[in-house]
């Protein structure tokens, strides 16, 4: 290949989806910057500083071909529409990954159903895949209650203003059954919204 694959459009959605997935990481556990890809060119650019003092609790980027449309926004039955992003994917690694710009796989495990802005933007839950730390974490009930706090806090918080209401608010965590329909579910909105790489009008 002579050009560098588009992130979103030009890599898989994983080896085993929707239980083995790659997750393109835009975010670490150490970053104060909420980093978001560029759709037009798939770099990174830098979206704005964190308002609050949480960092991410692990690291966080998409699923690669991918897409939050109708059939998303189907399995959130307190939402009207899908964000029109890629589905978001929070990886969990005990050892520390400090680099963003990464292809991770992963296992999925759960998710939480964010709304944002009336909007669905599901946030799936998964584990680096081979970890033997997290080897026996196989649903969202395996997981430690203060990581699930943590990971809903961060979200809680992340788009919060010193001004103004927050846009963000938790319908509910789901376990990983639930979790698969919604990478599913994407995978089905990216085919049908892009062709080739091409948006379908």
């Amino acid at each position: 290949m002579k050009w560098r694959p588009h992130p979103w459009h030009g890599i898989e959605p994983g080896k085993m989806p929707p239980t083995y997935v790659t997750a393109y990481i835009e975010i670490t556990s150490f970053d104060g910057i909420k980093y978001e890809i560029d759709k037009s060119n798939g770099y990174l650019r830098v979206d704005r500083p964190q308002a609050t003092s949480a960092l991410p609790p692990c690291l966080y980027g998409f699923i690669p071909q991918t897409y939050c449309g109708e059939k998303v926004a189907a399995l959130s039955p307190n939402t009207a529409k899908g964000d029109g992003d890629p589905l978001d994917i929070c990886v969990l690694s005990e050892r520390p990954i400090t680099k963003s710009d990464v292809l991770v796989p992963c296992r999925v495990i759960g998710g939480l159903r964010m709304i944002d802005k009336g909007e669905a933007d599901d946030k799936i839950i998964s584990v680096l895949e081979n970890d033997p730390y997290w080897e026996s974490t196989k649903d969202l009930d395996d997981l430690p209650v203060i990581l699930r706090s943590r990971i809903e806090h961060y979200f809680l918080t992340y788009k919060l203003r010193p001004t103004g209401e927050n846009p963000v608010n938790i319908d509910s965590f789901y376990n990983r059954k639930a979790a698969e329909q919604v990478i599913s579910a994407a995978i089905e909105d990216y085919s049908k919204k892009f062709s080739d790489g091409v948006e379908v009008k």
